[in-house]
């Protein structure tokens, strides 16, 4: 099942949900688990990397556009802690959505 609690921006958005019912009735709905996407699924558009001072949401706010996406960038490049990402000296991939392809593939 999945009932849409987070915006189509989330890394959550597509990700179902499930129910338990307690003994006393209650019912409980939460999140199935969430994997990280294989990288290779992603069209690389550019990469950058990490100086002193970048910031993920900062990078996604001026690569994408929205500093929320940040978690494309984990997705991108197979991390499930964003935070990972800001080692310095590190090369990043920025990409296209998932599914969309880039020139490479055309």
């Amino acid at each position: 099942m999945n009932d849409n609690r987070f915006p189509p921006t989330s890394r959550y958005a597509a990700t179902d949900t499930a129910e338990v019912v307690q003994p006393d009735g209650r019912r409980i709905v939460y999140l199935r688990r969430r994997f990280v996407p294989d990288p290779s699924r992603y069209a690389t558009m550019l990469e950058h990397r990490i100086v002193e001072g970048d910031r993920l949401d900062r990078l996604t706010a001026a690569y994408l556009g929205d500093a929320e996406l940040f978690w494309r960038l984990a997705d991108a490049n197979g991390v499930m802690r964003p935070r990972e990402l800001e080692e310095l000296g590190r090369w990043i991939r920025l990409t296209l959505p998932e599914g969309m392809l880039g020139p490479a593939d055309a």
